[in-house]
C-alpha cells in the first residue's frame, strides 16, 4: 500500500468515542459496503479452485505452470485489491455512503457515472464508435479524496506550478500550424478549416496558468529537449487527437519528408482488412526524436480466447498492461496515458471483451460494474507504470485526465448538440487547486506517475468542438467529444512541454 494511503488507512479506523465495539461495527460497514469481504470471499474460492486444479493436474501428470500462475496472479490481484478497497473505505469514513455505491444507492461502487449503454456493429468505423461515451463528461466520485492541489513536486521537493489553474487569453501569435496544412499528420475529419464551419476566434486561445510562467512550445525547443529521446502515447482517440496535435506543433503543419515513418519497427502496420494500423511513430532524424501514438482504448491487455477463430471474444485483463507497453516500454522516455470514454456495456459487447482479473474471468460482483472495472484498471495501470520506474530512470510518465464532453440538449444519438461559437461563454478561468478528475488524482497521488491535468480548462471550451462540421459525421449527428485542430489538445501539449 503506498504510505499515504496506509496512513490515511489508519486515520480512517479511528472513532471519537473511543468505542472498540462502535469502530468494529463501523470497520465491518465501509467493509461491507466496499464489497470487501465479498470480493475476499470471491478471491479465496477462487483461490482454492486453482489450488484444486493444480493439485489434480499433478495426479494426473499434468504440468501444474498454468494453475501457478493463475493462483500467483490472484495472489497479486488480491494485494491490490487491499488497496483499492482501503481507499474505498477511507473515503466512505468522510463521505457520503451512497455516493460510493452503498447497498441502497443506485450509483456504482466509488463512481457514480450514469453510462450509456448502446449495441453497435463491431465493423463500424472508430469515428463513430468514439461518440458512444458516458453522459457524464467528468468523472464523479473519486477512489480517495486528493488533498491539496494537482501540482507535482520538483525533484528538490519544492511545490511545481500548478499549469491546470489558470485561464483562457487571446494570443494573436497562434495557432502555432494552419488548419489548412499539417495534411501530412492530421486527419481531415478533426481539420475543421477544411469543412463548412467559418468561426475559428477559437484558434487564438491560449491558456496561460495563473501562478507561474509557462515556457512558451516552439519545434526547435522542443526537438532539442528531445533529442535522443522517445515520446509515446498510449490511449483513445483523444490520445490520437493529442499525438496529431503535437505532430502537427513540432514540424509548424508542414509537409515534412525528411521525416521517417517508423511504425515497422513497434509492430504498428495496418493488418489486412482493417481501416488503419494500431498506431503510428515518426522519427526526427535531425535529433534522433521519434513521437508515437498506440491504440489502446481500454489501457488493458486484450487476449484472444480463441486465436483459430475469428469471431472469438477477447479477455480483457483488467490488471495486466497492454502488451505494447509490456514490450516497448524500455525505449521509451516519456509516456503519456490516458483512458475513459471507452468504459460502457455497448463498447465491450460491440469489441466482444470479456473482464477478466488474475487471468481468469472475473467473479466480483463490483468489478464487474462498468464504473468499479473503469476505476480498478486505472489504478492497475498507473501501479504497474511506477513499478516499472525505477528499472527505467530516465522515464517520466504522465497519466492524461479525461476530456470532457458538451452535448447539450441530449446525447451523442438523441439529437445532443454542441453549436455555440461563443468561445469562454461559461467563463475563462480555472480558480480550483484539485482536479476536476478526481478518479485520476487519486489514482496517481503516491506515486511517481504525473497527472496531466486538462480536464477543467477543456470544460470551459464547448464552442471548440467537431460539432455539425465533421465532414465524417452522419446527418443530425454531432460530435461534441472530440475537438477542432488546431485547437484545445495543442493547449495539452503546451503544459505537457513546460512538464519535460
Amino acid at each position: 500500500m503506498r504510505p499515504e494511503r496506509r496512513a490515511a488507512g489508519a486515520a480512517a479506523g479511528a472513532t471519537g468515542s473511543g468505542s472498540s465495539s462502535r469502530s468494529d461495527e463501523q470497520r465491518e460497514q465501509r467493509q461491507r459496503r466496499c464489497g470487501r469481504r465479498d470480493y475476499e470471499r470471491e478471491a479465496a474460492s477462487t483461490e482454492q479452485s486453482s489450488s484444486s486444479s493444480s493439485q489434480q493436474g499433478k495426479e494426473y501428470g499434468q504440468s501444474s505452470g498454468r494453475s501457478n500462475k493463475n493462483l500467483g496472479a490472484m495472489q497479486q490481484l488480491r494485494q491490490f485489491s487491499g488497496k483499492w478497497h482501503n481507499a474505498c473505505e477511507i473515503a466512505y469514513g468522510s463521505q457520503n455512503l451512497a455516493h460510493y455505491g452503498g447497498a441502497d444507492s443506485s450509483t456504482s461502487v466509488i463512481e457514480g457515472l450514469d453510462f450509456k449503454r448502446v449495441s453497435e456493429g463491431r465493423n463500424n468505423s472508430k469515428e463513430k464508435e468514439d461518440m458512444i461515451a458516458p453522459k457524464s463528461s467528468v468523472d464523479e466520485g473519486p477512489l480517495v479524496r486528493r488533498e491539496g492541489n494537482i501540482s507535482s513536486t520538483t525533484d528538490e521537493g519544492k511545490q511545481a506550478c500548478n499549469f491546470a489553474k489558470g485561464k483562457w487569453v487571446t494570443d494573436d501569435s497562434w495557432p502555432l500550424y494552419s488548419g489548412f496544412g499539417c495534411k501530412q499528420w492530421l486527419s481531415g475529419m478533426w481539420a475543421c478549416r477544411l469543412t463548412q464551419r467559418i468561426d475559428f476566434v477559437y484558434e487564438k486561445l491560449r491558456w496561460l496558468p495563473k501562478d507561474c510562467a509557462m515556457e512558451s512550445f516552439t519545434r526547435s525547443k522542443f526537438l532539442t529537449r528531445m533529442q535522443n529521446k522517445t515520446l509515446a502515447f498510449v490511449g483513445d482517440s483523444l490520445g490520437r487527437q493529442q499525438f496529431q496535435s503535437l505532430m502537427c506543433m513540432v514540424t509548424g503543419g508542414e509537409e515534412r519528408p525528411d521525416v521517417v515513418d517508423v511504425g515497422r519497427d513497434y509492430g504498428l502496420v495496418k493488418a489486412r482488412g482493417a481501416v488503419r494500423p494500431d498506431g503510428w511513430a515518426y522519427l526526427f532524424p535531425s535529433t534522433n526524436t521519434t513521437v508515437l501514438y498506440y491504440w489502446s482504448a481500454s489501457l488493458c491487455d486484450l487476449e484472444p480466447l480463441d486465436a483459430a477463430n475469428p469471431a472469438t471474444d477477447y479477455a480483457m485483463h483488467l490488471d495486466r498492461p497492454p502488451a505494447f507497453l509490456s514490450r516497448f516500454l524500455h525505449k521509451f522516455d516519456v509516456l503519456v496515458l490516458n483512458t475513459g470514454h471507452h468504459w460502457n456495456r455497448g463498447k465491450l459487447r460491440a469489441n466482444r471483451w470479456v473482464i477478466h482479473v488474475g487471468g481468469v474471468p472475473n467473479t466480483n460482483r463490483k468489478i464487474a460494474e462498468i464504473a468499479g472495472a473503469k476505476n480498478f484498471t486505472i489504478y492497475s495501470i498507473v501501479d504497474w507504470v511506477n513499478s516499472q520506474l525505477p528499472k527505467h530512470p530516465g522515464l517520466k510518465a504522465f497519466y492524461r485526465s479525461i476530456s470532457p464532453r458538451h452535448f447539450f440538449n441530449g446525447d451523442w444519438d438523441t439529437g445532443g448538440t454542441c453549436d455555440n461559437t461563443t468561445p469562454l461563454s461559461g467563463g475563462k478561468e480555472v480558480l480550483e487547486d484539485e482536479s476536476s478528475d478526481p478518479l485520476a488524482a487519486g489514482a496517481v497521488k503516491g506515486t511517481r506517475v504525473k497527472l496531466l491535468d486538462v480536464t477543467a480548462l477543456s470544460q470551459l471550451r464547448d464552442e471548440g468542438h467537431i460539432s455539425r462540421y465533421s465532414i465524417k459525421a452522419a446527418p443530425g449527428m454531432q460530435d461534441c467529444l472530440h475537438w477542432c485542430l488546431p485547437g484545445v489538445p495543442d493547449a495539452w501539449n503546451e503544459i505537457l512541454f513546460a512538464q519535460l
